[in-house]
């Protein structure tokens, strides 16, 4: 079965020829030229990749991605920049976008991020817990939520990714250059300040007193771990 690319890139020329050099990969491509377009193609069906530039004619790339994200957590994207768009690239990694490339790029760098992209969403995760207890928390990967004494609050696509990371290596150190590479896909804007950051947000969700942590622990000089039973600080 071939994968389903949205293409989403209001310049003609270079649509057509990631188009074409997609196609020609073996993915099933479907594009849009503006933001208009991108928001009917994307709301009325599924992908397995979005490619998605960051400046469009309409609703521009980062709208696209904030309202894909408010029913989609899962789809990876790929952000196309302008160089120097710094702000841009941190908006679009906080909002959720799985990695960027920045114009002008190279066509050999664009095909590999998206074959490294598919990889990972095609790796098999029979194996992975969706749903788990942490103490007396209750979080659930899949429909981005975390429950503790009755309340309901919203994990972030990046919150939930680092999460299942966490939970994959139950009791052992990850550390920030794992988060880097398996939830920001080695992103050279996104530094230690970013992963604490989200660390810091995660524990406002689970902890019962986010300044004594007893599951989500500092690994110091390292990175982070996840623990079942309580730990003193």
């Amino acid at each position: 079965m071939s994968f389903r690319i949205a293409l989403v890139e209001d310049d003609r020329t270079l649509r057509t020829g990631l188009g074409d050099a997609l196609a020609g990969e073996g993915y099933v491509v479907a594009a849009a030229a503006d933001g208009h377009e991108a928001r009917a193609l994307l709301r009325g069906q599924r992908f397995d990749l979005v490619v998605l530039d960051v400046m469009l004619p309409g609703p521009s790339g980062l709208e696209l991605l904030r309202e894909l994200r408010t029913r989609d957590g899962d789809t990876p994207v790929l952000l196309l920049t302008a160089r120097g768009d710094e702000g841009d690239k941190v908006l679009g990694l906080e909002l959720g976008a799985d990695d960027y490339v920045t114009k002008p790029f190279s066509l050999r760098e664009l095909l590999a991020r998206v074959k490294a992209m598919l990889r990972r969403r095609a790796r098999p995760d029979a194996a992975l817990v969706e749903q788990f207890v942490l103490g007396a928390v209750r979080i659930d990967l899949a429909a981005f939520t975390v429950v503790r004494d009755g309340a309901t609050d919203a994990l972030s696509p990046k919150e939930a990714a680092m999460l299942r990371l966490l939970r994959q290596r139950q009791g052992r150190a990850v550390s920030r250059a794992d988060f880097l590479r398996e939830v920001w896909g080695g992103s050279a804007v996104v530094g230690d300040r970013t992963i604490d950051m989200h660390v810091l947000n995660l524990r406002q969700k689970l902890e019962q007193d986010p300044k004594a942590p007893r599951h989500l622990l500092t690994v110091h000089g390292v990175g982070y771990r996840l623990v079942d039973e309580p730990e003193a600080p």
